[in-house]
């Protein structure tokens, strides 16, 4: 028995900024949306050129009390391969949330307070 891992779900208020986000922050780009005809929720599929990962982003209309998603404890992480110019963006996003500087890794969170790992290559 083979098991793949597909996508991370995370729940989104405004799912615009958030695809946004990934987009600029992660460099993902949307494959593919669902959703009912009403629009009353989506579920969009974001990834990048690299990885056959996905990020899942549910949103539901009308919701306005923000998503318990873990915090930071429960993240995912990204490897980068130009970790200076990648800290320098997320810097000048301001979504920087803590830095690690003796483990070589920092964190930035989503608009949904979602915290992702940044690494640099491995060796």
């Amino acid at each position: 028995m083979k098991f793949t891992f597909l996508h991370h779900c995370t729940h989104s208020l405004d799912k615009q900024k958030t695809i946004a986000f990934y987009e600029r922050a992660l460099g993902m780009r949307v494959v593919r949306e669902k959703g009912p005809e009403d629009g009353s929720w989506a579920i969009t599929f974001l990834e990048s050129e690299t990885s056959p990962f996905q990020i899942e982003i549910t949103w539901n209309r009308g919701r306005t009390e923000p998503y318990d998603n873990g915090g930071g404890d429960t993240h995912i992480a990204f490897e980068v391969d130009d970790y200076e110019a990648a800290h320098a963006l997320h810097e000048s996003m301001g979504c920087i949330v803590h830095e690690n500087p003796s483990m070589g890794l920092y964190f930035i969170a989503d608009p949904d307070g979602c915290w992702i790992e940044i690494l640099p290559p491995r060796d």
